[in-house]
């Protein structure tokens, strides 16, 4: 979606990035370089808006997690989950037989 007037820039690319833009546009795939490179930036942009969107909800959980109540000793976070696994497994073992 083009929010204004386009405007002509100039850019330098290493030989193996050009000549992969060229064979693509020759192919017939994209009719010309700039329409290549908006394409690729379309993705770029699609990447750090999602890069973006994945560091807030990391954010968000990690106030959310400071703001849930005591911290627990990480000892006894993994007694429990220790506990809990085996008792799982007893119970899927006693399932079994």
């Amino acid at each position: 979606m083009q929010t204004g007037k386009a405007e002509r820039i100039t850019i330098t690319l290493p030989p193996d990035m050009l000549a992969s833009i060229k064979k693509k546009v020759d192919s017939g795939f994209y009719s010309s370089t700039s329409e290549l490179i908006r394409e690729a930036m379309r993705l770029w942009q699609q990447k750090e808006d999602e890069r973006q969107a994945r560091l807030d909800l990391i954010r968000e959980r990690l106030e959310r997690s400071a703001k849930s109540g005591s911290p627990v000793p990480l000892d006894n976070a993994f007694r429990k989950i220790e506990e809990r696994h085996k008792l799982m497994m007893e119970q899927e073992f006693n399932e079994k037989i």
